[in-house]
């Protein structure tokens, strides 16, 4: 992966689902944006064309194999960074993405044997200068998940997140500036401790 040559900042939230990713992300992006520092915040699938595809897909709207669900999130990421990350971040705002390759990577390990073939497709993608993963038990996020959504999508169920967090965890050990944070507790702490790192590991003087 390449490291951000921009002025801005680049933070991702990455978790299993029902971890409350969107939750921490707007958290953090309302104190960046108070204290002073231009903050964007944009997610994963995205709204955009190939975007749609991917989440017609993890909603059982159609099949393909899973390495071209794979190259479908490799391309909407590509788009992604194109049109709305980069030229941000050339701009010195700062970006906040709910999901990035370390989530297709962790799901797509499960029918993918291939780390690093999965590693590979990503590595012309630029690196997220600070990474969040929010540790919650895959019985608590289904859980959260069956209380606000009709449907679980493809890969929400407990056993299936289990091993998922393990790809998350390995991913932790493989790449720079990843900080695994415990999800189960009230939201003011878990935020505080996100606040503290993100200022201390971008901003100390």
């Amino acid at each position: 992966m390449l490291k951000n040559p921009y002025k801005g900042k680049f933070i991702v939230f990455d978790s299993l689902d029902g971890a409350g990713n969107s939750t921490q992300v707007k958290l953090l992006a309302d104190f960046l944006n108070k204290i002073g520092k231009r903050t964007h915040v944009t997610k994963e699938p995205t709204s955009y064309l190939i975007g749609g595809l991917i989440k017609s897909q993890l909603t059982h709207d159609w099949k393909s194999s899973a390495e071209c669900l794979q190259l479908l999130f490799c391309a909407d990421r590509a788009y992604h960074l194109e049109k709305e990350i980069i030229p941000l971040l050339k701009k010195g705002i700062n970006v906040i993405s709910d999901r990035y390759f370390f989530s297709t990577i962790a799901y797509g390990n499960l029918q993918i044997n291939d780390l690093d073939w999965l590693i590979e497709i990503n590595k012309k993608f630029i690196l997220p200068d600070l990474t969040f993963f929010l540790k919650v038990s895959p019985k608590v996020c289904i859980q959260r998940i069956k209380k606000d959504r009709f449907e679980i999508t493809l890969f929400e169920k407990e056993k299936t997140l289990k091993k998922v967090w393990k790809n998350y965890e390995i991913l932790a050990k493989k790449f720079k500036n990843v900080f695994i944070i415990n999800g189960e507790r009230q939201i003011e702490k878990i935020v505080e401790e996100i606040k503290k790192i993100t200022l201390e590991k971008l901003w100390k003087k």
